[in-house]
């Protein structure tokens, strides 16, 4: 996790620095349906690669935008959820979706 200092000045590049890429604000549109496991997100997330996945996980995990639980079951399972502040980017998600939305029914 980067530390105050070492974020972007802009609050915008900021939130652009953590969720920014594609498949991050995929895996969290996800993720605001309900937890997920690997394996469910990877086939969800059409052309995701394991590794970027796994480097997508770790790094929100990191940031404090998921959780990850390792249930002691055999074999181990694994999912992956908002948490609170993850869960706080519902409303840019809801507003992306309407922008989305209305620019398809417009254009």
């Amino acid at each position: 996790m980067l530390t105050k200092e070492e974020l972007p000045a802009c609050p915008v590049a900021t939130t652009v620095q953590l969720i920014g890429s594609k498949w991050k604000i995929l895996i969290i549109r996800n993720l605001l349906q309900r937890p997920w496991r690997f394996n469910e997100l990877k086939k969800d997330l059409e052309g995701i690669s394991q590794k970027v996945l796994t480097d997508s996980l770790r790094s929100m995990e990191e940031d404090g935008i998921i959780t990850r639980t390792v249930y002691p079951e055999v074999p181990p399972r694994v999912e992956y959820a908002l948490s609170d502040l993850g869960e706080s980017m519902r409303p840019i998600l809801d507003a992306m979706e309407e922008w989305g939305r209305n620019y398809k029914n417009t254009h």
